[in-house]
């Protein structure tokens, strides 16, 4: 540090070198009291979180703080969920999705005048109004005015939380079953995201659907997930992937617990740099009223007791804008909203892959012990119905908007002491698998 007896030494005027060496120590106490804000806040929340990496993390920690603000404020009602969420009440045109440079401007469009549906007999579900979702914030009995959309309201607290401020939320690079699978068995151990999943590749595919069951998965970390979802993949991992993701996740990183969640994901870059979860980020639109993307799910399955599953589908609409559209329910179940065609670029045509299935991040360095994070039930497919998690009446849509089976259905675990997966097909269940884990065990060590 500079004194006053240096700049005289060296023929400085001394006013003038005292006060810069004062405003020095002035700045770098504000910076030392800023940084120990964010560590403060960021303890508040229960996590440990270093300063800001630098200032383009801090950069985009207060844009993303300044979003959050305006949609708060834009809300035009709020609801205390019983659980503890926020739900914000936002104008359909004030969300998130249009501030994306291809969508400024623009209003939710209207649904789809034809929803896919099902060819040749082969099966029906047996309830047309099962796999309906059921969510925590229900039970506070309002509901969101004509004209909005319930929003899970994000706090400060979330973004510190998040690893980097600038990944909030994305998924880690390289994450997620990509299309590496189609033509080899890609590590992605090494990476620490581990999977068992039911897939289709080599076509053309228009969407997807499948009933899974929901279970409370015990997550060892807040560095780790569990989730169950549906992929709906075009591109090459690592370069181009495009992918459009839909289940529910158990993240305590990023929703702050270890309730179950439904949530929504997409990618036209690999998971580099576009898209995120939920309504993190400008893309997904969503239309529904009574969904909110990011609440808990209740009730959920329990080992040997009663089974909640949802219903999920994704299709690709066949009009001239082709947008891939998120349906939760059978039959005429309720349209959460739609993945726009103009965030990809493989997308923007249809998809070369379906996956269906689990995936686990675990976080423990090379040579520890597995993590004991949960997939699905923590139980294995041997376990079987009301133990194991499942994927039943597993479908694709094809090229003429209608529901088939997802015929040459195979499977995948990355580490099946760990987590595996067995299927079959037949009866009211049509294709079907069970997966999941307890991750470390005897077999897993």
């Amino acid at each position: 540090m500079a004194s006053c007896s240096s700049c005289s030494r060296i023929g400085r005027p001394i006013i003038a070198c005292c006060f810069v060496s004062f405003l020095l120590l002035l700045l770098r106490a504000f910076a030392a009291s800023a940084a120990a804000s964010a560590s403060a806040a960021a303890s508040g929340n229960g996590t440990r979180r270093a300063a800001f990496a630098d200032e383009e993390e801090l950069r985009r920690f207060r844009r993303i703080t300044a979003r959050l603000a305006r949609l708060r404020d834009a809300a035009v009602k709020t609801i205390q969920s019983p659980d503890g969420d926020v739900i914000d009440c936002v104008p359909t045109h004030l969300q998130p999705a249009f501030e994306h440079p291809r969508l400024r401007g623009q209003k939710p469009e209207s649904e789809p005048t034809e929803r896919p549906r099902i060819a040749g007999g082969t099966h029906r579900d047996a309830d047309p109004d099962e796999g309906v979702l059921l969510q925590a914030w229900w039970r506070a009995g309002e509901s969101c005015p004509e004209g909005s959309i319930p929003v899970r309201r994000t706090t400060e607290g979330d973004v510190l939380r998040a690893s980097s401020a600038r990944r909030f939320g994305m998924k880690p690079r390289g994450a997620g079953a990509g299309a590496g699978f189609a033509r080899r068995r890609r590590d992605s151990t090494a990476r620490g995201h581990e999977h068992a999943v039911g897939y289709v590749s080599g076509g053309q595919f228009y969407g997807a659907k499948a009933s899974l069951n929901v279970w409370p998965a015990r997550v060892a970390s807040p560095a780790e997930f569990s989730l169950s979802q549906i992929w709906v993949i075009s591109g090459a991992f690592g370069r181009d992937l495009n992918t459009i993701e839909a289940g529910w996740q158990v993240s305590p990183e990023l929703y702050g617990d270890s309730r179950p969640r439904f949530f929504t994901y997409w990618t036209g870059d690999a998971y580099r740099e576009t898209g995120c979860y939920n309504l993190h980020c400008a893309g997904f639109v969503q239309t529904s009223a009574r969904v909110a993307i990011g609440a808990a799910i209740e009730p959920v399955s329990a080992v040997a007791g009663r089974q909640f599953d949802v219903t999920l589908l994704v299709w690709k609409d066949p009009r001239p804008r082709g947008h891939w559209w998120l349906q939760l329910g059978s039959g005429g179940g309720e349209l959460v909203g739609y993945w726009p065609s103009a965030l990809f670029t493989r997308l923007a045509a249809r998809a070369a892959m379906v996956q269906f299935g689990g995936e686990v991040v675990n976080a423990r360095p090379a040579g520890a012990p597995h993590t004991p994070t949960q997939m699905g039930s923590g139980r294995f497919p041997a376990e079987g119905y009301a133990r194991a998690a499942y994927f039943r009446n597993v479908q694709v849509v094809d090229w003429d908007n209608s529901l088939v089976p997802a015929a040459g259905l195979r499977m995948l675990a990355d580490r099946p002491g760990c987590y595996d997966i067995a299927g079959g097909s037949g009866g009211a269940w049509g294709t079907y698998f069970y997966y999941g884990g307890p991750g470390r065990n005897a077999r897993c060590p």
